[in-house]
């Protein structure tokens, strides 16, 4: 960039604008925009915003236009001698050169903390960085020990599911034998009983007390005489007879 395409910029640190139109410069090489010059330099002492010097001069500061009319420029310097147009130029042209070196400055200093910014971010993301990689690695380490475990559960379910359908298979072929010996057994009881009717009939009719349908009540009383009744009964309707005669008379 040459010199001409440079334009200075208001040294008020919050400002930091670039310069057009109106601005105030000081004695001490400093420069300002119009907004932050009118309102600095309205007290009395003026104090320099940049570095603080008292300019209780009347000329210690002005305000000046940065790009002036051609019939200024015709005019300004009319009437003055070589050596004081020499000595106003060379004063210019410091007061300039000044100015971009302090700018060339100001740009550097802001380089260094951005570099030195840049490092701390390098540092801080290195560091990070590390961090999440013990982190990843700590991790993986979980998710591989979660890994065989899932595969020591899985072959533990594969087992027992086998033991599972081995006593599975057990129980069925018990409950086909249970189900083959409880069938054999009742074929064996229907054919007992088939093969002995007879038996059975009399077994039923000796259980019941009832005397035959035929006989009727008086049957029942018959057949429901006990044994005191019994001998009752037959020494009652038996005739007595003389020990000493014979019932049967021999020839």
């Amino acid at each position: 960039m040459s010199a001409s395409e440079y334009t200075l910029q208001c040294n008020f640190h919050k400002c930091r604008v670039k310069l057009s139109g109106f601005a105030w410069v000081t004695a001490c090489s400093h420069i300002f925009c119009d907004q932050h010059g009118s309102v600095e330099f309205s007290r009395t002492p003026a104090i320099c915003p940049a570095c603080s010097s008292v300019l209780s001069g009347k000329l210690d500061v002005l305000r000046t236009e940065l790009v002036p009319s051609e019939q200024y420029k015709s005019m300004v310097l009319v009437g003055l001698p070589p050596e004081t147009i020499l000595d106003i130029s060379h004063k210019a042209i410091t007061f300039w050169t000044y100015q971009v070196n302090q700018e060339r400055l100001f740009m550097e200093f802001n380089l260094s903390r951005a570099g030195g910014q840049v490092v701390q971010m390098e540092t801080f993301l290195t560091q990070q960085n590390q961090s999440r990689e013990l982190e990843l690695n700590a991790l993986k380490g979980e998710v591989a020990s979660l890994k065989k475990r899932l595969e020591e559960y899985k072959q533990k379910y594969i087992e027992v599911l086998d033991r599972l359908n081995e006593r599975n298979r057990q129980y069925q072929k018990l409950q086909g034998l249970f189900e083959s010996k409880q069938m054999h057994t009742l074929g064996t009881s229907e054919k007992e009983t088939m093969s002995h009717p007879f038996t059975t009939g009399l077994v039923k009719q000796r259980s019941l007390h009832n005397s035959p349908s035929f006989l009727g009540q008086e049957g029942n009383r018959f057949f429901s005489l006990g044994p005191e009744t019994a001998n009752t009964f037959f020494q009652f309707n038996s005739p007595a007879r003389d020990r000493t005669h014979p019932f049967i008379k021999k020839n």
